[in-house]
């Protein structure tokens, strides 16, 4: 197999290829079937794509964790693959950041402007409260054959602000529904299909139902026709953990954007006990319904108004391969016939990986421990002091949201253990991720973490916290570190997409069996497995050893490398995700 060196690449950074020949679109449009929707995709009929939370660092919308970086890379994936569609978000007027000072970690704001990121004011339109209008001003950006159009105003705050279930957070979501259906009414387009990611955005299929009923439209006619058109798309496992409205608030901030009554009263009769949970009218308007991976569409608890167990259609997230993935190492995957022109795995991708070898793999992952290096030049620990791997250690990572159920501490269970890890491999250890505004036993959790590291001598030289996580953070280290830990309480991941990062970048996975690591059998990574919690630390240990030893050794190390990529290429490919979608709505 061939080796690559830099003189074979004249790859740019921050680009990708996009299918920009005719024959290669009709190419992939062929193997999807057009037969169920009214209308069929056009740039007048587009692929419409509402979410409250984009990660797209490069346009100016910085999202908090792996719904607003699938979302991202749905747009990207759609960009490549020249599909019409249009993601409608808001454009956050503020943008939260974190950094540390004497151990402590503090949240500061940066105020931001759209046209500082090459958006354009079109309009603005209005939406109502009970007591006043709102003007929302609307600003989008083309990008190939996609578009964001975004709502924004000065007091709109930054990504989730406010308390979930709070005054604030509903009014946000009813103008990303309703502002946002005008804004698409304000630049002539018409909705093929709209994707709800996320209940946030149930105020979108609100309005078109409304727009439809008071044009005229039998209500129940009506409510065919918007269910046909709109696809739900859930990111949690459990219903009766989401946040709660109250009918007051209906009153105050839904009910004056709803011109029909028979809408209103269809609203009406979701509240229970003056309370309703948006999941609830969003399984009734979206006749499409998707879940995230395998297993979350499996084992999803949500039920519609009747108690009836509601079923998901398992599509699992993917990620922009041109995006996530060492340019080198994808131009190596397309140069050997691992991945094709759509960055789908090739008919003998299998046979053709098992020819990757440890050289290969050596050479590639240097490239990105240089990357790597090159983006924590910027970044400082948590003592505010630079880090720089060497680029012959062994460099293990957590890269996840700091929530409870991912585990942040769970190797810091035996801190004594970890350090000889650490130190008998000459490895080092960088802990990254974002704690929620808000989240105190989290930001606890982690406060205690930093002292126990700080106590001890061995994790203080090698265990680096880097504040300020993001999508820059999370490509450095998917590049250029060697083993990433995914450590989710199984059964409470429904996806996940950074593992998917780790693994295309030729990096070994130590993880549980849950999200979409378990689309595929354990044995294909490094897998955690226990009955209880302290069974799952012990086999975390075994695996890090398992890690350590496969990097000194190319045996081992091409064997768990061409297992991971044989197994999840597929898995991990957003042109599979588009396709897939595509599929499930024609």
């Amino acid at each position: 197999m061939k080796i690559i060196r830099h003189k074979d690449f004249r790859v740019e950074e921050n680009t990708y290829h996009r299918l920009d020949s005719i024959e290669d679109v009709e190419e992939f449009y062929g193997a999807i079937k057009r037969e169920t929707l009214t209308h069929k995709l056009s740039s007048e009929r587009p692929f419409c794509y509402w979410t409250l939370e984009v990660y797209d660092k490069e346009n100016g919308i910085r999202g908090g964790g792996g719904l607003g970086v699938l979302a991202a890379d749905t747009r990207r994936v759609a960009e490549q693959l020249q599909v019409p569609f249009v993601m409608i978000t808001p454009f956050y007027p503020w943008e939260s950041h974190q950094k540390m000072q004497n151990m402590e970690q503090t949240d500061y704001h940066v105020e931001k402007n759209y046209a500082d990121f090459g958006f354009n004011l079109v309009d603005t339109v209005s939406i109502k409260t009970s007591t006043t209008a709102v003007e929302l001003a609307v600003v989008e950006k083309q990008l190939g054959t996609t578009r964001f159009l975004c709502v924004t105003e000065p007091n709109f705050g930054e990504l989730y602000s406010g308390e979930s279930g709070s005054d604030h957070r509903l009014y946000q979501e009813v103008a990303l529904g309703f502002g946002g259906y005008q804004a698409l009414k304000l630049v002539g387009l018409k909705p093929a299909v709209i994707q709800l990611n996320e209940v946030a955005t149930f105020f979108a299929a609100i309005a078109r139902l409304d727009e439809l009923v008071s044009s005229g439209m039998d209500f129940y006619e009506a409510v065919v026709y918007t269910r046909k058109h709109t696809l739900y798309t859930n990111h949690t496992l459990v219903q009766a953990a989401e946040a709660m409205f109250t009918f007051r608030q209906f009153e105050q901030y839904v009910f004056p954007n709803v011109k029909s009554s028979a809408v209103r009263r269809w609203l009406a009769e979701k509240f229970t006990d003056g309370r309703i949970k948006l999941s609830t009218p969003t399984i009734e308007i979206a006749e499409l319904r998707s879940g995230v991976s395998k297993l979350h569409a499996r084992v999803a608890n949500y039920r519609d108004i009747n108690g009836n167990r509601v079923k998901f259609k398992a599509i699992t997230n993917g990620i922009h391969v041109d995006t996530w993935v060492l340019p080198e190492i994808v131009e190596y995957y397309e140069k050997n016939g691992i991945l094709d022109k759509f960055s789908l795995p090739t008919e003998d991708y299998q046979e053709k990986v098992e020819k990757v070898s440890a050289e290969d793999i050596r050479y590639l992952k240097n490239l990105g421990r240089v990357k790597l290096n090159e983006i924590l030049q910027d970044r400082t620990d948590q003592y505010g002091n630079p880090v720089h791997i060497p680029e012959d250690a062994l460099l293990f990572d957590f890269k996840r949201r700091f929530v409870d159920y991912k585990r942040p501490w769970l190797p810091f269970t035996d801190y004594e253990r970890l350090a000889d890890i650490l130190e008998k491999n000459d490895a080092y250890y960088i802990l990254a991720g974002r704690v929620h505004l808000g989240d105190a036993t989290m930001f606890g959790e982690l406060m205690k973490l930093l002292k126990l590291i700080d106590g001890h001598p061995v994790l203080k030289k090698r265990v680096s916290y880097l504040p300020d996580y993001d999508e820059e953070l999370g490509y450095g280290l998917s590049l250029g570190s060697n083993v990433a830990i995914n450590t989710p309480i199984v059964g409470l991941e429904a996806c996940g997409t950074s593992w998917m990062k780790d693994i295309a970048n030729m990096g070994l996975l130590i993880s549980t069996h849950d999200g979409g690591v378990a689309d595929m059998p354990a044995d294909n990574y490094l897998n955690i497995d226990g009955r209880d919690e302290a069974e799952e630390v012990a086999a975390l240990y075994e695996q890090m050893d398992v890690a350590a030893q496969a990097w000194r050794n190319d045996f081992d190390l091409e064997y768990w490398v061409h297992k991971e990529l044989a197994a999840y290429l597929p898995v991990i490919s957003g042109a599979r995700m588009m396709k897939d979608y595509l599929t499930y709505l024609f």
